[in-house]
């Protein structure tokens, strides 16, 4: 299992439309191949911030099968124009 960690940072004032594209973006991530499971936390001291945890079976089923498919095209025109700056994304196992 690898465990994928993104620290998001969303454009002060936009915390809710970002929570709002989210709930839809979930339901991209959550079908695909390898995926096992997201946890999405908003950080109490910067509410404006929030970390993304997604476990996948793979590495490549995240690096390769998620962000070269069209889904993730449609995730990123959901969510990347909340963030500044944009998040580094790292992977633990």
């Amino acid at each position: 299992m690898i465990l994928e960690v993104a620290i998001l940072n969303v454009i002060p004032g936009k915390e809710d439309e970002f929570l709002e594209a989210f709930s839809k973006a979930q339901e991209i991530i959550s079908g695909m191949t390898g995926y096992i499971s997201h946890q999405l936390k908003r950080c109490i001291e910067k509410t404006n911030q929030f970390i993304l945890l997604v476990e996948w079976e793979k590495l490549t089923d995240h690096t390769e099968g998620f962000r070269r498919s069209k889904e993730y095209q449609e995730w990123k025109s959901l969510l990347h124009h909340f963030y500044d700056p944009f998040p580094t994304v790292e992977h633990y196992y």
